[in-house]
């Protein structure tokens, strides 16, 4: 409990150092460069009471969520395949390290090319940008999985269901607990990448307009209801994790 209140009170402080920073450069430099304060707080709240811009956030969400599952889907698949076929992690590693370097932006440009309509472009960039983290972080899990301890539940004769149920669903889940919070934070930074591009809406284009009427007060804003949203997911994965989890010891940290 102590550790939580000290972990608590040292993030408000340094938040609360970052802002006081920010509003004193706001009495030495013009609003467009550093907004106060109180107009950022104004502008995130008017976020939240204007429908269409709640709408906006909507989307950007529902993006992000609709890519990390499509690429969820196919890397756990690919991992599972590598996983049981040296011959398949030959075919299928190289490809995917192949995507895995291939730059953000360069997969914008490919899917204007290749779609017409936002959404499936979004979807694509989304996809391509997450897949390969997914399917490593999937197959490091499985690859961790004790030898010693799948040959003695092996020598239990269980069925499949429950070898999956008591053995390998138990070593892949903090894996896949950890990739989700991992492949958030890229899926975020990439969705507002795609919708500056190509989108009628979302943050990403509500982040362009700011910008076009140089409203940093209003870019702040919606940078912040992005990086509140990443935050919310990434506690509430938590939460599941602690739940899931909860049979595990857990080691105490030193201050």
């Amino acid at each position: 409990m102590n550790r939580w209140y000290q972990l608590r009170t040292e993030t408000v402080v340094a938040l609360g150092g970052l802002a006081l920073a920010w509003q004193l450069a706001s009495y030495f430099f013009p609003p467009y460069l550093f907004p106060p304060i109180p107009a950022i707080v104004q502008k995130f709240l008017a976020i939240f009471i204007d429908q269409e811009s709640l709408a906006n956030a909507g989307a950007t969400a529902a993006r992000i969520f609709a890519g990390l599952i499509g690429s969820f889907l196919l890397g756990i698949t690919f991992a599972f395949l590598m996983g049981r076929s040296e011959r398949v992690y030959r075919y299928f590693y190289p490809i995917l390290n192949f995507i895995q370097g291939v730059p953000a932006l360069s997969w914008v440009v490919i899917a204007i090319i290749w779609f017409k309509g936002t959404e499936p472009r979004i979807l694509f960039i989304m996809v391509c940008t997450t897949l390969a983290a997914f399917s490593f972080q999937m197959l490091d899990a499985y690859r961790s999985m004790s030898k010693d301890l799948f040959e003695m539940t092996l020598s239990f004769r269980p069925s499949r269901k429950e070898l999956f149920r008591t053995l390998i669903l138990p070593t892949i889940v903090p894996g896949i607990l950890t990739a989700w919070k991992v492949n958030l934070g890229n899926a975020a930074r990439v969705v507002v990448v795609a919708e500056l591009v190509g989108a009628t809406g979302g943050i990403g284009y509500q982040l362009l307009k700011q910008q076009q009427v140089f409203d940093m007060a209003g870019a702040i804003a919606w940078t912040l209801v992005l990086v509140a949203f990443v935050l919310v997911v990434q506690q509430a994965i938590t939460l599941v994790e602690n739940w899931l989890l909860a049979y595990r010891p857990r080691a105490e940290r030193s201050a």
